[in-house]
């Protein structure tokens, strides 16, 4: 784990229904969350939902950016499959409890 990890702050909505972002279609982030080279996720590849998912929930600096990109249904189905920083799932899931029993991603 590294120290940057540890110490970064991380963005969490006060409720999961704010997160209302796209469930279809193709989504470009913006450089602040993805600054790496373009890319467009495709919402209908599962592995591009799960690698957008991730770098959402790890780099958003607001809460509107999780609001933006996020969705609460989408969410609670690709949870358990997202690789996040231990301290981070933590978080997620002492603020939204029902989380650690969501359904994983068929």
């Amino acid at each position: 784990m590294s120290r940057y990890a540890e110490a970064k702050p991380y963005a969490l909505p006060t409720s999961l229904a704010e997160l209302s972002g796209p469930t279809v279609g193709t989504v470009v982030l913006p450089r602040h969350i993805d600054w790496g080279p373009h890319y467009e996720y495709d919402l209908t590849d599962v592995a591009d939902v799960l690698l957008m998912y991730e770098r959402v929930i790890r780099e958003a600096q607001t809460v509107a950016d999780l609001d933006t990109y996020l969705n609460a249904s989408v969410l609670r189905w690709v949870w358990r499959d997202l690789f996040l920083p231990v301290q981070v799932r933590n978080l997620w899931q002492s603020a939204f409890p029902d989380l650690s029993t969501s359904r994983a991603a068929a």
